[in-house]
Parts: C-alpha cells; sequence; structure tokens
C-alpha cells in the first residue's frame, strides 16, 4: 500500500493538484438518506486541467492507473480508512498496491461522517459494495468496447479486464477515456461479488497510516503547523459550569511569548463552550507556561457542592423507597421475591472515569473573511461544524472543516467542546491558532462515563431456577429547561432501558430508575451504558448460580431458554436474536473448556456474555489471584458473531484485543473521584492506566460466520469482559467484587 499520506495538503488539494496529470474517471454517490438507493449513484465526470471537481466522489482513476479512494469516516485508531476503502476495492477488483487512501473533509455530500457506536461499517458495507461493483461494471463494459467483444466474455482482475478467449486485457487506466462516456448502470443491476470469491476481505491488512504513525509523520490533530499560527491554552472553572469573576490579564499579557489574554464569557452548556480565559502565544510552552501563573476569581456555582461521597450516601437513601421511573414491570416481582425459595440481594457501584485518549484535546481554527476554517481530531465533525455555527453564528456554508487523524477517541471526540473553544479564540484574534489542551485539562475536563448504583434482589425457586429479578438504578441527570419547564434529562450513557438483559427473559422483573441532579458532564464511553451495565448484571448472574448451586454456564442457558428471536420493547427497542447469543455462549466455552479443567485455589474461570452495537459476544477468563490479592489474567477467550463478513482480520483481531485489555485497565483501576464540584486526579500519577505487566498473556479470538448483516466491533466485546473475570475471581477466591475499580477491594485469600 503506497503511503497515503498527504503532508501539509486538504483532501481538495490533493484532488485539484491531481488534475494536473490530466484527465481521470471519477465515480461517487450521494449519501443524503432522503435519497433512495437509485438516486445514491452520481454520475461519472472527467477530471481536467481546466474543470473544476466536485469533491463528491469516492474514486478516483488516473490514466496511469492510480486508484485514489476517499475515506469519508474519521479515523481514530479503530481501523476504518483501512477497511471501508477495502470493501470498494474487493469489488472493484483493483490491486491493493494500486491504491492510495485519501481522508476526506467534512462535505454533506458523503452523508454522515460520524465514527461512534460501531455503527461505521454497518451504515456503509453495502453501499461500498455497490459503489465498487458499479465502478467494475463500468470499466467492463468500456473493455468491451474497444475489444469488441461481448462484456459477458470479458472480467475484471488486478486493476485490469482481461479476456480469457484472446489472451487479450486493457488496464484500468487505459480504460479510463472510454469509461468516462459509459452510462451509469443503475444499483440494482450491478452484480456484487459472491463471498466465496472475495481476495481481499477477511485477509489481513496493515493499517494505510501505520507507516506514518510509527515515523512519526504528522498524521494527527496535535501535528497541524500552518505559516503564522500561534499558540493557546483555555483555563475553565475547576468545578464544572463556574464562571469567571476576574484574572490577571495584565500580568499574563507581560510574560515572554504572550500575545494575547482574554477572559470568554461562555454559556452554561456542559458540552459547549464554557467560561474560561484564553491565553494565546507564540509557542505552547509559552503559553502553558503562562498559564503556571494565571490567577483567576471564580463564581464556582452550584456544582461546588457536590461530590462522590455525597452522592453515594444519597444513592442509598433512595434504594430504600420507590424508583421515580418504572422501566419494566413484568408479573409480580415483590410477590415472587417473597415467595421464592431463596433470595439474593446485592449493591453494586461504579465510578466516573475517563476517556484518557493518548493524544489531549486540540484543534487548529483560523477565522478569515468571515468564515473558519478547523482542522480537527474529531469523531463527529458534523457536530463541530453545528455548535460553530450556533455559538459563533459562522453559517454553515462558510466553516471548512478538515478531519485529521485521532489519537484515540473512544466516544470523547464526539463531543465538540475543543473544536468551539479554538474557533472562539481564532475569532477573537484573526489569526491561525492552535488550542492545545494539558493532560490536566484532559483528565479534569473530560466528558465522564457516568457513575452509577444498582440495588438488585433476584429470586430462585427450589430447582434453582431464577423466577424473580428487581434491579433499582440510581443514576446521574443534568437539570435542563425543556418547553419552558425544569427537568432533569439522564446524562449519555446513563440511561438504563427496559430492554436490558434479563428484563425480557424472567417472568416476575421490575426495572426502575431514580436520577440524581449533579453537574458533572457526562458522555458516550466507549460500548456506552453496555460497558457497566454488562459487568453489573452478568456479575449479579453468577451470585444467582452459585447460590443456586449450579454451573454458571448451564444457568445461563437456561435463563435465555428458547426464545428464538425476540422484539424490542422499550425506548431503545432492540431486538436480540437469543440463538445468536447461545451460539456464542456455547462456543466461547468449548473453546475455554468450560468444567474440563481442574484449578487450584486462587485460579479460576468465569464467564459472561453481552449483546451491545448488534454484536452478540461471549467471553471467558483464566484468572490466578496471589493469597495476597494480587490479581492476573492468564487467558481471555472471545467468541464473536458480528454477522457474515470480518472485513479485515488484522483490524477486527486488534478491536478484540484492544477492547480486553481496554476494558481490563477500567476495571482494575481507573475512577475519578469528586470532591466540591471538581475531579481529585489531575494525571496519570494519581490515574493510573494498565501497564504491559497487568495485560492477560493471553488473547484467543474467535470469529463465528454468520448468514447475518455486518455490524462492527470496536465496542461490543468490550463489555463482557468485566464480569468474566470478576467471576472468575470469586471462582478463585470466594471474593465477590460488586464496587470498581478492582482496588477498591481486596481480593487476599486463605
Amino acid at each position: 500500500m503506497n503511503e497515503s499520506l498527504l503532508e501539509n495538503a486538504s483532501r481538495r488539494d490533493f484532488l485539484r493538484k491531481s488534475t494536473l496529470a490530466g484527465g481521470g474517471l471519477v465515480l461517487g454517490f450521494y449519501l443524503n438518506v432522503a435519497d433512495s438507493a437509485a438516486k445514491r449513484i452520481a454520475k461519472p465526470s472527467t477530471i481536467s486541467e481546466s474543470s473544476v471537481f466536485k469533491p463528491n466522489a469516492f474514486i478516483h482513476i488516473a490514466p496511469t492507473g492510480k486508484v485514489t479512494l476517499i475515506s469519508k469516516q474519521p479515523e481514530i485508531g479503530q481501523g476504518i480508512k483501512t477497511s471501508l476503502p477495502m470493501v470498494i476495492a474487493e469489488e472493484l477488483e483493483v490491486n491493493w498496491l494500486d491504491v492510495q487512501i485519501v481522508q476526506g473533509d467534512l462535505d454533506p455530500i458523503y452523508g454522515s461522517q460520524s465514527a461512534g457506536g460501531s455503527r461505521s461499517t454497518p451504515t456503509n458495507y453495502q453501499e461500498f459494495h455497490k459503489l465498487g461493483a458499479t465502478a467494475r461494471t463500468m470499466l467492463i463494459l468500456a473493455a468491451a468496447e474497444l475489444l469488441r467483444v461481448p462484456a459477458a466474455e470479458l472480467i475484471a482482475k488486478d486493476s485490469a479486464v482481461h479476456h480469457p478467449a484472446s489472451g487479450k486485457q486493457l488496464s484500468y487506466g487505459q480504460l479510463v477515456e472510454k469509461a468516462v462516456s459509459i452510462p451509469v448502470p443503475a444499483p440494482d443491476s450491478v452484480k456484487l461479488k459472491d463471498p466465496k470469491d472475495y481476495k481481499l476481505l477477511g485477509t489481513r491488512i496493515g493499517g494505510v497510516d501505520n507507516p506514518g504513525v510509527v515515523t512519526g509523520k504528522p498524521l494527527f490533530g496535535i501535528d497541524v503547523q500552518l505559516p503564522g499560527m500561534l499558540y493557546a491554552t483555555y483555563q475553565k472553572c475547576p468545578a464544572f459550569g463556574g464562571k469567571v469573576v476576574s484574572a490577571n490579564l495584565d500580568k499574563i499579557k507581560a510574560l515572554p511569548g504572550v500575545k494575547h489574554a482574554f477572559i470568554v464569557e461562555g454559556g452554561t452548556s456542559l458540552k459547549g463552550l464554557l467560561p474560561g480565559v484564553a491565553i494565546v502565544a507564540d509557542s505552547t510552552w509559552a503559553a502553558f507556561t503562562a498559564r503556571k501563573q494565571l490567577k483567576v476569581v471564580w463564581n464556582e456555582g452550584p456544582a461546588a457542592a457536590q461530590s462522590w461521597a455525597g452522592f453515594s450516601a444519597k444513592a442509598k437513601e433512595l434504594s430504600e423507597q420507590a424508583g421515580s421511573d418504572v422501566l419494566r414491570n413484568d408479573g409480580n416481582a415483590k410477590q415472587a421475591l417473597d415467595d421464592a425459595d431463596k433470595t439474593v440481594e446485592a449493591a453494586y457501584s461504579y465510578p466516573f472515569i475517563s476517556h484518557a485518549s493518548i493524544e489531549p484535546q486540540n484543534c487548529t481554527a483560523w477565522f478569515k473573511d468571515g468564515g473558519i476554517e478547523i482542522w480537527a481530531p474529531t469523531q463527529n465533525p458534523e457536530a463541530g461544524q453545528k455548535i460553530v455555527t450556533d455559538t459563533l453564528g459562522i453559517p454553515k456554508e462558510k466553516i471548512t472543516l478538515h478531519i485529521t487523524r485521532s489519537g484515540g477517541g473512544f466516544g470523547r471526540r464526539l463531543i465538540p467542546d475543543y473544536i468551539i473553544e479554538s474557533a472562539a479564540i481564532a475569532k477573537q484574534i484573526g489569526v491561525p491558532v492552535k488550542l492545545t489542551w494539558t493532560r490536566e485539562d484532559d483528565l479534569q475536563h473530560d466528558q465522564f462515563r457516568a457513575g452509577g448504583f444498582h440495588f438488585l434482589k433476584g429470586g430462585l425457586d427450589d430447582k434453582g431456577k431464577l423466577i424473580a429479578w428487581h434491579n433499582h438504578f440510581v443514576t446521574f441527570a443534568h437539570k435542563v429547561v425543556k418547553d419552558g419547564k425544569e427537568t432533569l434529562e439522564l446524562g449519555s450513557g446513563a440511561n438504563l432501558s427496559g430492554d436490558e438483559f434479563p428484563g425480557r427473559w424472567v417472568e416476575n422483573c421490575l426495572l426502575e430508575q431514580t436520577p440524581l441532579e449533579c453537574n458533572i458532564p457526562m458522555g458516550p464511553w466507549r460500548a456506552p451504558r453496555s460497558n457497566v451495565f454488562a459487568w453489573v448484571f452478568h456479575s449479579f448472574i453468577d451470585e444467582l448460580a452459585h447460590a443456586s448451586g449450579r454451573d454458571p454456564l448451564e444457568f445461563r442457558l437456561e435463563i435465555l431458554g428458547d426464545k428464538g428471536f425476540i422484539p424490542g420493547t422499550g425506548q431503545q427497542g432492540i431486538p436480540y436474536d437469543v440463538n445468536r447469543m447461545k451460539h456464542v455462549l456455547q462456543h466461547v466455552a468449548e473453546k475455554a473448556d468450560w468444567g474440563k479443567k481442574t484449578f487450584s485455589r486462587g485460579q479460576g474461570q468465569g464467564i459472561a456474555f453481552h449483546f451491545s452495537h448488534l454484536g452478540y459476544i461471549a467471553q471467558v477468563a483464566e484468572v490466578t489471584v496471589s493469597k495476597d490479592g494480587k490479581l492476573k489474567v492468564d487467558r481471555v477467550v472471545v467468541a464473536t458473531d458480528i454477522g457474515a463478513q470480518i472485513v479485515n482480520l488484522s483490524g477486527a483481531e486488534n478491536q478484540v484485543q484492544g477492547s480486553v485489555i481496554d476494558g481490563l485497565g477500567a476495571l482494575m483501576f481507573q475512577e475519578l473521584n469528586i470532591e466540591k464540584g471538581r475531579i481529585v486526579q489531575s494525571n496519570f500519577g494519581d490515574y493510573p492506566m494498565i501497564r504491559i505487566a497487568d495485560a492477560p498473556t493471553r488473547v484467543d479470538v474467535h470469529f463465528l460466520k454468520t448468514d447475518y448483516p455486518v455490524t462492527g466491533l470496536g465496542e461490543p466485546a468490550l463489555p463482557p469482559l468485566a464480569p468474566a473475570v470478576c467471576n472468575a475471581i470469586f471462582a478463585a477466591t470466594g471474593v465477590r467484587v460488586r464496587q470498581l475499580p478492582l482496588l477498591r477491594t481486596d481480593l487476599s485469600w486463605s
């Protein structure tokens, strides 16, 4: 694969420069959700030195045979910049070595360009197949005219069209001029390849940016450089939502390298432009150094009265009352619990945590001539554009947003607070400016994964069958005004669905939810909701299995039962295929030799499964816990069902292994304490991340190929990890983990 990096050049620059080499075939499709599939295929056009190219194309084939594919989704480490172009290349029958990938800027012609919720692959998979097949069909038709043979006698392979009967062939570059004149076939008339004939999909392909990453090329937002650029830092109130009263701006302006220092009034949205003080200097170092001497008087507001200790006490108090919202009420859970042969009761809690991506938030912006140009490592460029329009009044058509590679995202970069901060500073000073958050900013002003409290009761009959389930979930919410009335709006990732397992399975099931008002920013964290709900529910199910004296695998399979396909019933309305889940659960048990191994005291196996982001995943963890409580995860076995095709085997394995390690790090170490409305931790010294020594010795990944639509993999492999490990810890030590992170629980045994 040729290097995809175009240093110091936007995608539009590349496409403009590419025209200088002469004509080419460009094929694209419109991804307007209001359009029918037939309308999404755009007409081909030639590119010449004198023509103007509108950036609506995904495929560009030059007369030299070079194929350029536009990647529209942000690359945040999930491999989408490689995998989605692979889909086009497969159908196009192009040699991967002839392909160059260029990152697309934000442009409505592409449709949605966000990267979150593991939706990039399922949203684009079929369309990209059609696009590649359409281009291939046009090239074959062009060759048929030039060779004067029926198109049915031709085949495409290795970037050329071949006529096996005569041995003649024409390269794609040779066909460009003729292909331009070929009418675009209707999408439904194009024949897609049979999956058994795939040559590229399902193989191991290295990331297109890998050479640039390992050699330190400027791929990331933090690498952006522009002529005459200045550098900014932005100080917000330590207590969330606080306002600036005054600051020692005159002193700051007199410091070496400082060009500007000013107060930004900001607003009240925790996801938007909050009040603060901007310092702009001739280097990042000068800006950071000056900030150390900044003295701000703050009006800290109501957040200053909030603390994690206070939240915990309030949650316990609320747990003894009826929930404010009933999400599911099947049968009579209270009566069934009273009548149960055995009941189990437990309280589970987990803290707020940070995304802690390796690249801190940053954004470069240049305001000029009433418009603004932005370079951002973002997962959600549309939201970045919208917030600039809504906050600064800059028309959408005057905003250019370049999508850079992101150094990790995990949901954090879906929220554009750092983009609007950079844009507001740029509008004030009128020259290019790069805003860079410090690590402390990144940790203390994140859009955090919400904490939560679950108060659970389960009832078993005399045969050890689960007959009753009650969960009172105390969660977090922000006070907002809607339709002129104040209301509590649940935080992102802090809402429970009535469909959550085992909500549709247990005959007597009561799910309640009570919000706690807070001023803590909350945002999606890898596999929102599922990343904590899986730990709570599948740990408690394990408690019930052991209380019943039954094998945890057998107990889970009995709960799943023979329901087949269960439609969604709650607000989210997500259907559930029981057979798919049972299949992965049985498969992972087989691969892990569940029930066939003998473990010494201090060693054990745990099992868990979870459905999220359309993926069916089951995991078995094997652990060793020393007598003094030190944990080592020896092996994690993962079985996944994400549909009919793995796009890039290398990338898929990486996503699963990364999910396991990421989930283990959050389980073992990550915790944020809140005092006086602010985050206590400030850097990796008091917010430890997982190290190599703590990673599992082995992660075995198994993909089940099924006849279902292809889904994403960035998130669904993470949720089952925590309960599988905690259930293994119980098997090894008899210690049940009900509070996160693990360092809060004494795992020692004798």
